[in-house]
């Protein structure tokens, strides 16, 4: 299909991995766009909680930030930020949890605090918020995140959110139950980590992108899969609820509607 930016295929390869049964931890930004593009076409019973404790949260227009009126307004309740940990996600109520990066290495591990280093940083970000419990106590983690050799880095600055440790079975060996970052979709690929090492492997190729193009996108050597790919293209379905979820956003930010 002509026409479709890398962001909108992105953002429809992460929706398309979630169904009405899941009950999802959603981050602000990218993972946002993509569970509400799933609850509006084929997940329309999925369960979409934000860290400021809406539950069951349908916005008409994507939020600017978890404090956003909107989540408030849609939801079937509101809950405490310490009763949403403790008991929705310390509870292991929640089965999914979809965060964003602004560094990942290749086993999942996930800073969003400082770049460079921590007491002297180059830059520093807005920092985890609730990501590190997310990691750890949802029953696995999906990530979506724009390819780039800032943002994909052979080793991260700082692990603020942990998601395969050293890779293998570093999980485990922590006392980690649940099964950390299973998927990874950027607006180049489809990734899973291998089932041993845990390291992100490509599983498939979004259209007209080519192996070359996720490499030089990569600070780490990058695996592909035996059975590789090519992510199926967007239906007219996908492309026009999410531009149409895109408009009415655009324009309630900008106090037009």
């Amino acid at each position: 299909m002509s026409g479709v930016h890398p962001d909108e295929m992105m953002t429809i390869a992460a929706s398309r991995v979630l169904n009405s049964d899941d009950v999802c931890f959603v981050g602000i930004g990218a993972p946002s766009a993509a569970c509400n593009l799933a609850r509006l076409t084929h997940a329309p019973d999925i369960t979409l909680i934000y860290e400021s404790g809406t539950i069951g949260t349908a916005p008409d227009v994507l939020p600017l930030s978890i404090g956003d009126g909107e989540l408030c307004d849609t939801a079937v309740t509101t809950v405490s930020v310490p009763e949403m940990f403790r008991y929705w996600l310390q509870g292991g109520r929640v089965s999914i949890g979809f965060l964003g990066a602004a560094q990942l290495e290749k086993f999942g591990n996930i800073n969003p605090t400082v770049i460079g280093d921590y007491h002297k940083p180059k830059t520093r970000l807005p920092g985890g918020g609730g990501a590190p419990e997310i990691a750890t106590s949802c029953g696995e983690i999906f990530i979506t995140m724009k390819q780039s050799r800032r943002g994909l880095v052979e080793k991260i600055d700082f692990v603020t959110t942990f998601g395969h440790g050293v890779g293998g079975p570093a999980r485990e060996n922590m006392g980690l139950k649940t099964k950390g970052p299973t998927l990874m979709v950027t607006d180049l690929a489809v990734w899973k980590p291998d089932p041993e090492t845990k390291e992100f492997t490509v599983e498939t190729l979004h259209p007209g992108v080519t192996r070359e193009a996720v490499q030089e996108t990569c600070g780490w050597p990058v695996k592909f899969s035996d059975g590789l790919a090519v992510t199926p293209e967007p239906t007219e379905l996908e492309l026009t609820t999410l531009r149409d979820l895109q408009a009415r956003t655009k324009a309630a930010h900008a106090g037009a509607a």
